[in-house]
């Protein structure tokens, strides 16, 4: 019941929050590759068609990681639908396990992977990784060490050693970080809002 007052409280701030990084976005047509559905909620926020298949699913660090090393090689690779005990479709690209959380089917599942697999923008990429479902300090690294230009992993305590990391305040007596789509507060802010993401997309456009 709390959660749903202050999403109805919320919503109208959030829609002018929205509104304003819209404007505010002068980079188009990039690619968010992230490991769960922040990237995909952060597009839907800023209004932005979804350049890749990373959307309403999530991988475990291992395997994010392992697809981040060899991109080429697993967008080569036939996506099936294997059996399991989730009541979503659960996805075996090679070696890798896709868990299509917010999908009604796997044919929808399949589909999607493939159509927007092809929208993947190689010049204007943007990888976004989440200190959760299993996260160690080596994931960290390992993510750490990968040669993107343009990459953030959210993280729930400070990490100074690490270029790629953000510390989302809020977290800090859990082991991982939260749901970052939450509302803080009541004045339409969420947990990803303490990154700006719009000045990070904008350095792409203007490089």
């Amino acid at each position: 019941m709390f959660k749903k007052i202050q999403n109805i409280i919320n919503k109208p701030f959030r829609l002018g929050i929205n509104l304003s990084n819209q404007v505010r976005l002068k980079n188009s047509n990039f690619s968010v590759i992230s490991s769960n559905c922040n990237g995909a909620l952060i597009l839907h926020d800023l209004h932005q068609p979804f350049n890749s298949p990373f959307v309403n699913l999530y991988l475990e660090p291992d395997d994010f990681i392992r697809y981040l090393s060899n991109i080429e090689y697993y967008n080569n690779q036939e996506l099936t639908i294997v059996k399991s005990d989730k009541n979503y479709p659960v996805g075996q690209l090679a070696d890798l396990r896709i868990y299509f959380v917010h999908y009604h089917s796997e044919q929808q599942a399949k589909q999607k992977w493939q159509e927007r697999t092809k929208r993947i923008n190689w010049n204007n990429l943007f990888i976004i990784m989440t200190d959760r479902d299993g996260c160690t300090y080596q994931h960290l690294q390992q993510f750490d060490a990968l040669p993107f230009a343009n990459k953030v992993v959210f993280t729930h305590k400070p990490y100074p050693e690490l270029k790629s990391a953000f510390y989302i305040k809020g977290f800090e007596q859990q082991e991982q970080v939260g749901d970052l789509f939450d509302y803080v507060g009541w004045n339409g802010k969420k947990y990803y809002d303490q990154f700006d993401y719009v000045t990070w997309f904008n350095q792409q456009e203007s490089a």
